[in-house]
This record gives structure tokens, C-alpha cells and sequence, in this order.
């Protein structure tokens, strides 16, 4: 029996994910996700499936963001053309969701625009402006089955409120939503970065001993998931700081207890 060339290019971006997960999280080696992305966006392109077209070009926009992370992770600068190439198709990934008149792929694709103006431009006037509308369809993203893409959402509404206008109980409480969808998504790669977000802003809300407990439980996670090094010490990093910081209140509280 023939696959269906729709289910066809569904395959390819469901393995095409997974390859992007272990890809972003493990391995920091995309060129599998690229591929089968590509595969999937010129199956769609031959067969006119529109939707799967826009989502392997999302796919292949999020793989460019994804080895655009790895390489500041690890020191580098971009270059225009790393920055360049992934606006262009986070860019054509919106304004294909756009056509289909999907709520949860248009939810999906701006929150990469976000992710453009966030993470590379550091604008985030300009990031919001996408942010704020796809935290309008986080609900269609959820209902989609995407809770790692709502999860996202909110992990990076909690930054906003961290770093921008700052809100510290605020900031929690987006990191908290954000590590409860990964949490019933149970992929375990993904729980570090989310412990992490979330210890930082308790940290920052002067509450250390919750951090500490977060970022333990991050440290473990990394290195039993065998995540890349920078994730690992990421970790690791945060947790000193935060058993320092531990140390230091209850220091301050000691004396005053007498």
C-alpha cells in the first residue's frame, strides 16, 4: 500500500523533531533534522500540501536557530549570514502558516520571530511585538499536542519579566507554567533548561532554597541525560551561585536569630 505523500511528509517531520531535539539538547549535530526537513518541505512543495510545507520550513527555521544557539554557547559570533538566513526563513515559515489560516503553526511562527529579535538582534521591543501575539495562541499551540512549543512560549514570557520589565513573582510563575507543560510532556532532555529559567527567576525573587532544589535536580538531569557540555554547566554554574547565595542567607539569619 502507498503512503498518502500528506502522512508521508507528517513522517518526515515527526522524525525531522525528534533529530531536532537530540540534535539541540545532546548532540549539537543538525545536519540529520536538515535533511529530512528538506525532504519533507519538497515532498509538500511537490505535492501542494501547504501546511506540511510550512511546517518543515518552520523545521528548518528552528534548525537554524537551534545551531545559531550552539554557536553563541560556545563563544562564537554569528556572522550576518547565520542571522540573516534564519530571519529569512522564520519569515517565510510565518507567512506560510498565515496562508493555511492555522492558528497553532501562526502561534508557532512567531514565536520564532520572537526568537529572531530575542536571542540574535537582543531587540527585544521589537521581539515582543511577535511574543505577545503568540502567547494570544498558546491555547491552539497546547490544543495542537505541541506542549513543548507553549512550554517555550512561556519560558521566554518569563524572561521578559526577568530582564525587561522586571517582575520577579511574575517571572516564576511563566517559568513554573513552562516546566509544568515539560513535565507532562516527560521528555527528560527537556526538563534542565526549564529548571534552570525557573531556579534563576526564584533567585532573583530572593528565594534560594527553592533555586537550590531546582537547579540540583537540573544538574542531575543533564548529566544523567548525557545533554552537551554547555548544558551541563549551565547547570552546574547556576547551582553554585545559588547554594552560595543559600549559604549566605542563612548566614545573615543566624546572627539575627540570636
Amino acid at each position: 500500500m502507498t503512503t498518502p505523500p500528506d502522512l508521508a511528509v507528517r513522517a518526515l517531520c515527526a522524525a525531522a523533531d525528534e533529530a531536532l531535539t537530540e540534535a539541540s539538547f545532546r548532540t549539537g549535530d543538525f545536519a540529520d533534522a536538515e535533511r529530512m526537513y528538506t525532504e519533507a518541505r519538497d515532498l509538500a512543495i511537490q505535492e501542494g500540501d501547504r501546511e506540511g510545507e510550512a511546517r518543515a520550513i518552520t523545521g528548518l527555521a528552528m534548525t537554524h536557530h537551534g545551531r545559531n544557539v550552539g554557536r553563541l554557547a560556545g563563544g562564537a559570533t554569528l556572522s550576518a549570514a547565520d542571522t540573516d538566513a534564519e530571519e529569512e526563513l522564520m519569515r517565510l515559515a510565518l507567512a506560510s502558516w498565515q496562508e493555511t489560516g492555522d492558528a497553532a503553526g501562526t502561534g508557532q511562527a512567531l514565536f520564532g520571530m520572537s526568537l529572531v529579535f530575542q536571542v540574535l538582534h537582543q531587540d527585544w521591543d521589537a521581539g515582543m511585538r511577535y511574543l505577545w501575539q503568540a502567547f494570544g495562541l498558546a491555547e491552539a499551540v497546547e490544543d495542537s499536542g505541541d506542549l513543548y512549543g507553549r512550554s517555550e512560549i512561556h519560558r521566554h514570557l518569563g524572561f521578559y519579566y526577568r530582564f525587561r520589565d522586571v517582575r520577579p513573582a511574575e517571572a516564576v510563575r511563566q517559568f513554573g507554567h513552562s516546566l509544568e507543560l515539560r513535565e507532562r510532556l516527560g521528555d527528560l532532555r527537556r526538563l534542565p533548561s526549564a529548571l534552570v529559567a525557573l531556579a534563576q527567576a526564584e533567585l532573583a525573587a530572593g528565594d534560594p532554597r527553592h533555586a537550590v532544589e531546582h537547579l540540583y535536580r537540573a544538574a542531575e538531569l543533564a548529566r544523567a541525560g548525557d545533554l552537551l557540555p554547555w548544558r551541563i554547566q549551565d547547570a552546574e554554574q547556576a547551582l553554585s551561585e545559588a547554594e552560595a547565595a543559600l549559604r549566605a542567607a542563612e548566614g545573615a539569619a543566624g546572627p539575627a536569630a540570636q
